[in-house]
């Protein structure tokens, strides 16, 4: 039988708390599609454990979505998260070839791995229903969402907008660590 779809997950994973979100969208995996994804993580689960929270760290592979050098995942970071909730955004890559080390690796997309093996994953409720049905001895929960937002390749980000991000990039490999600030609100005219 046919494939229904095409399932892309992007997966969050509070380390704190041992609780893992994954997102399953049906188009492109974009930058825009994943910082959509931690803007709704913000809205909700930031919000219920970390209500007064300022900052944001995100250890992020250094491909696909999320590469250092995409600048749409940049300004989409910027307005999206920094901007929309107020809160400083610090981004730590992990280089090519170590996102294993990743703990969203080895303590999410694996336990993922061992609840699907074997399983044909047919349909978009399937593969949600085996992500939620995660769980391991050490308390790890999952939550599974379905996006069904549509989302188009080849966005661009002019110099000019990646200048009026309040990017600074960090002394220990700047290519791959950075922090993002939400830019000052001005008051409108009148």
């Amino acid at each position: 039988q046919d494939a229904m779809g095409k399932a892309v997950p992007y997966g969050l994973y509070d380390e704190q708390n041992n609780r893992g979100t994954v997102y399953v969208g049906q188009s492109a995996d974009t930058a825009t599609f994943a910082v959509d994804n931690i803007a709704h993580w913000c809205a909700t689960e930031m919000k219920e454990r970390f209500s007064e929270a300022t900052r944001l760290m995100i250890k992020a592979d250094d491909g696909g979505s999320n590469g250092s050098r995409l600048r749409v995942w940049k300004q989409q970071l910027q307005e999206k998260v920094a901007d929309a909730f107020g809160i400083t955004v610090t981004v730590c890559h992990y280089p090519t070839g170590t996102s294993k080390w990743n703990p969203i690796e080895h303590r999410l997309f694996s336990e993922i791995s061992k609840t699907w093996a074997g399983c044909p994953l047919r349909t978009f409720d399937l593969a949600l229903g085996y992500i939620h049905d995660t769980k391991t001895e050490t308390g790890l929960k999952v939550q599974a969402h379905l996006v069904t937002n549509k989302y188009a390749t080849g966005a661009k980000v002019s110099k000019a907008v990646m200048a009026s991000l309040n990017l600074k990039r960090h002394e220990v490999c700047p290519q791959w660590n950075y922090t993002i600030s939400p830019r000052p609100r001005t008051a409108p005219p009148g």
